[in-house]
Formats: structure tokens, sequence, C-alpha cells
């Protein structure tokens, strides 16, 4: 079962929140936590991408346009790691002569 954490648990574990920021980043679905009769709950997850929000935000002076454009790029790079990672996982289910030609063709051995 997923941990999660209450508004007042993330508030006091991420230090350098506020409730207004939280509000805010939640608002701005720069977080999107599970919604439930108590208000929202939060995973490990939301609560890293928070303190990294922080990070950006009190350290680097981010605005929220800039946040939003920070964490759109990251968002983007864990979805192309997520993809890599699952081609990597495909190509190693292939037989081995087919996984010497995808490497071959990979490291420009196609004559292409």
């Amino acid at each position: 079962m997923t941990e999660l954490f209450s508004e007042d648990d993330v508030v006091a574990i991420v230090t350098r929140l506020t409730r207004s920021d939280l509000v805010r980043f939640v608002e701005v679905s720069f977080v999107r936590p599970e919604r439930g009769l108590g208000g929202h709950f939060f995973r490990r997850i939301d609560i890293a991408r928070l303190e990294l929000l922080c990070d950006l935000s009190h350290d680097l002076d981010l605005d929220e346009t800039a946040l939003g454009i920070v964490i759109s790029l990251i968002d983007q790079l864990h979805g192309a790691r997520q993809d890599l990672s699952a081609m990597a996982r495909a190509i190693h289910s292939l037989p081995a002569d087919v996984q010497a030609s995808i490497a071959a063709a990979l490291h420009g051995g196609d004559g292409a």
C-alpha cells in the first residue's frame, strides 16, 4: 500500500513549504495529490517534487511561469527515460541475433 501524507504532514516535512505555496502548487497542477474526504493526500514522490519546487522557487528565485517550464522539462525527461527503459527491456527480450542487428544499427553499422 502506498503511504499517503496529509497537507499538515507535508508542510511539516518540507520545511521551506508554506501552506499558501502548497495550495498554489496544487492549483497550478505542479503536484497532483490524491483527493479524499479529509482533503488532499500526498505520496512520497509528491513530497520530493515539492522539495524541488521549493529549491527552484527559493534558491533560484523562479516565478510561477519559469517553474512551470522547468517542471515540464523535468517531466519530459522522466518520460523519455521511462520510454528508453521500456525499449531496452523489449530489445533484451528479443533473440540474440536480432539484438545484435539492433546494436549494429544503433552504432552506425547499418550503412546509413
